[in-house]
């Protein structure tokens, strides 16, 4: 099933396969939104604690596993036809790792005594590692991809791309899901679905569906649900 899902995008201006675009964009929404949970965090409530934390190690996971891919697919591939091209950002992999270690560590002791210093410990430095991510993309985003559309066909973009995604459980692909649909413009949103809708049996694809649907606004959904040709009847979702 993982195969189909999330494929990569094309950018508006240059028409290309972009390998960065869609899953950069469900990470800034995911760091965004964790980010924000924690800064306001109330850290007498043992639930919210628990909740707050459980999603920060989700993002943490999931940005261990992008660096990874980026590291063994998309860096692997741009050093086998230009070689040197990643050296500018293969030092922050090894530096964000070791921040996540870092951030994972203060997020566990917040848990074991969760104090308002401790919590704005682990805000500050989460704040930081979502900084640096952010200029970090960027220049995947442009140096990197360059250096992609020089050396690499769409076609030969795609297969990296297939590659990833064979490499993706289902349940690291619904945590994708749940973070990149929401995070697309109507026209993208739409685009990537439809694409999975005429790929995948429909079950599966009312299993997509139903991960995005509680993330998407009234508006979002009926956009979305007139691009793929299903009832918008809200919270129903059929195929």
């Amino acid at each position: 099933m993982s195969a189909t899902l999330a494929p990569a995008s094309k950018t508006a201006t240059a028409a290309r396969v972009d390998l960065y675009a869609s899953i950069h964009k469900a990470l800034r929404l995911f760091m965004n939104d964790t980010l924000a949970r924690v800064g306001r965090l109330d850290h007498d409530d043992p639930d919210e604690v628990s909740a707050t934390l459980a999603q920060v190690q989700a993002l943490l996971d999931a940005c261990r596993s992008h660096l990874v891919k980026e590291t063994n697919f998309v860096h692997t591939a741009i050093e086998a036809r230009r070689p040197g091209a990643t050296e500018r950002v293969a030092d922050d992999h090894a530096e964000h790792l070791d921040a996540i270690a870092a951030i994972e560590a203060e997020a566990a002791a917040l848990r074991a005594l969760p104090t308002a210093a401790a919590a704005l410990r682990l805000y500050r430095h989460l704040a930081r590692f979502v900084g640096e991510n952010f200029l970090h993309m960027h220049v995947e985003e442009s140096a990197l991809n360059s250096a992609l559309w020089a050396a690499y066909s769409d076609a030969e973009l795609l297969e990296i791309h297939q590659r990833i995604l064979a490499s993706i459980d289902p349940a690291e692909m619904a945590l994708v899901l749940r973070w990149m649909v929401p995070a697309m413009s109507p026209g993208e949103r739409a685009a990537m679905l439809g694409e999975m809708q005429t790929q995948m049996p429909p079950e599966a694809m009312r299993w997509a569906l139903e991960i995005v649907r509680p993330h998407l606004d009234d508006s979002a959904w009926r956009k979305l649900a007139r691009a793929l040709r299903i009832p918008p009847a809200p919270g129903l979702v059929t195929v």
